[in-house]
């Protein structure tokens, strides 16, 4: 997939201009703190709403308009954005990161490079860390896509040698289109 084409031709389905509207509830519960992570930021809304809780937070991305369209922003906090492949990151990303926000990276890679995801997502956290994922529930799809569904059989199959599970919520906030189709899963590294 050519992320940044998608971004130059404004196909852009997953960008609803607005931060994930379950992060507010996981936020209230103090799910993160310190230094977090959000793989495949897109144009940083949700970025920008984990600056503005007062979290250092560096958003990651493939596409360079992406990051140059986030970079347009006033900044709101403490976050930054980095150019970069999940998996591929510098050396520097090693467990330097208290958490980790997911929200539309893991439905748009191929579930075959599911398991790199756990693993270099792990890879960032510092012994401890947090997890906080929204998951894109479609099983139903025949595999088309991206976005890729999956099942909650399947999360647990490949997050549990890295991670615990320490709060779920179904029926969460959401876009318009996407009721009863997420996930909100708090994981911790062990």
């Amino acid at each position: 997939m050519d992320w940044n084409r998608r971004y130059i031709e404004g196909d852009t389905p997953w960008d609803k201009g607005a931060a994930h509207p379950a992060l507010g509830i996981a936020l209230a519960r103090s799910a993160l703190s310190g230094r977090v992570l959000v793989p495949g930021c897109g144009t940083g809304h949700d970025v920008r709403a984990l600056a503005a809780q007062g979290l250092d937070v560096t958003g990651l991305d493939i596409a360079p308009l992406a990051l140059e369209k986030a970079r347009a922003h006033p900044p709101v906090g403490h976050e930054r954005y980095f150019l970069g492949d999940l998996f591929a990151l510098p050396p520097g990303f090693k467990q330097s990161f208290d958490g980790v926000f997911e929200h539309t990276c893991f439905c748009a890679i191929d579930p075959s490079r599911r398991v790199d995801y756990v693993t270099a997502v792990a890879s960032v956290l510092k012994p401890g860390g947090r997890l906080l994922a929204v998951f894109f529930l479609d099983p139903d799809n025949d595999g088309l896509g991206p976005p890729f569904g999956c099942t909650t059989g399947e999360i647990d199959g490949i997050f549990t040698p890295h991670f615990r599970l320490l709060e779920e919520y179904g029926g969460i906030p959401t876009f318009p289109e996407r009721e009863g189709r997420e996930l909100l899963r708090l994981f911790g590294r062990v």
